[in-house]
């Protein structure tokens, strides 16, 4: 009888539970500086919120504090074909946030000049006209915007699937199908326990996603982190309209139409998620609001089809931006997760922070405002 373990390479120097976009870039920059890498991921690579997403590459209308890796995360993205040998479909179309009414045009300005003062200079403002060379079929009621022209967009599974295989390339080792389900400190070692047998190494990297806030929690690291699902949708080919990104400032949307015609409709539409069962269920009475929103900017869309609509898991923060940290309470755990869905464009920085973390002991980024024991803190005061 074969051990339970019998020809699973079990030992590595990091583990890495969680095959999205942060995990998968964790493994390719750690593997990049020559540490041995094994990736655990309980379904597919880029089953949930990292390949249920819009695929934004945004840098507008960040929290402030995520400002600093947004930018260098776009670095990263504009140098995909040097770091993985290939684009990763990012198409560097610009984005585009309109406002609908002058006090939104307002509320831009203030932000933009915040940003000014903090010496960042990438969100611009836009006046009606400027918008209408951008986007020339907008609504007429749309009365300027904010425009920042570096961002862009990607096809999530794909750019994963690019980040897992030059990842591979370097000797990183993936189990898909192999869920971690308890994870547990012996002497200098970390073991993660699966159905496929236990998992050591002395480094233990948490980029589980929805499924994060358990694997803390065994670490010690209790954080209020709630899981959700969100939901995109498609539509039909229509005759090409849009270069940019969209996204509107009094009501959410992600907005952007494919080379092939298509029109993907995102921006935070919530549904239930069973994290138990692992997936994102469609609301199709919240799709027409929408949708409405939609036809309300580009008239000319009005009567076009749906035909398809799909849903994921993310994990969402109560101050809406990721925990990146080491643990408090366990040597050698490094946390990053919680990105309320707008992780997508860190992905390829929170990878390198997350390789600075364990290689180096701290981050070359701003990453105090991410601590995994903040809320802990906070209730303190």
């Amino acid at each position: 009888m074969k051990p339970e373990n019998a020809g699973l390479p079990m030992g590595s120097d990091v583990i890495v539970i969680g095959g999205g976009f942060h995990g998968t870039s964790s493994a390719f920059h750690l593997s990049r500086r020559g540490a041995k890498v094994t990736l655990l991921e309980s379904d597919y690579c880029a089953r949930h919120a990292s390949g249920v997403n819009a695929g934004g590459v945004r840098t507008l209308g960040r929290h402030h504090a995520e400002v600093p890796l947004a930018r260098a995360s776009l670095e990263l993205w504009h140098r995909l074909p040097e770091l993985l040998g290939e684009d990763g479909t990012f198409v560097p179309s610009g984005q585009l946030q309109i406002a609908e009414t002058p006090q939104e045009l307002a509320t831009l300005r203030s932000r933009v000049a915040e940003l000014n003062a903090l010496g960042f200079t990438h969100e611009v403002i836009v006046d009606a006209q400027q918008v209408r060379e951008i986007a020339p079929r907008l609504a007429p009621h749309v009365v300027g915007g904010i425009w920042v022209e570096d961002d862009g967009h990607a096809v999530p599974y794909r750019v994963v699937t690019a980040f897992r295989q030059a990842a591979q390339r370097l000797g990183a080792q993936f189990h898909e199908a192999t869920p971690a389900q308890t994870i547990e400190r012996v002497g200098s070692q970390w073991q993660v326990t699966t159905p496929r047998g236990i998992f050591t190494a002395p480094w233990l990297v948490n980029a589980a996603g929805a499924w994060s806030g358990d694997f803390a929690a065994q670490a010690g690291d209790v954080v209020p982190m709630k899981p959700g699902g969100l939901m995109l949708m498609i539509t039909q080919r229509v005759q090409h309209f849009i270069d940019p990104v969209l996204g509107a400032a009094g009501r959410p949307l992600s907005f952007k139409q494919f080379a092939n015609g298509t029109v993907l409709i995102g921006g935070g539409l919530r549904c239930a998620a069973d994290v138990v069962r692992r997936y994102g269920e469609v609301d199709f009475l919240k799709l027409p609001s929408s949708a409405k929103t939609v036809t309300d900017l580009f008239p000319h869309l009005a009567g076009i089809n749906v035909v398809r609509a799909w849903a994921g898991v993310e994990a969402f923060m109560p101050d809406q931006i990721p925990v990146i940290s080491l643990s408090r309470h366990a040597p050698q755990l490094v946390h990053a997760f919680g990105f309320s869905a707008h992780g997508f464009e860190l992905g390829p920085i929170g990878g390198q922070i997350v390789s600075e973390l364990v290689l180096d002991g701290h981050s070359t980024l701003p990453i105090a405002p991410f601590a995994v024991d903040r809320f802990a803190q906070a209730s303190m005061h």
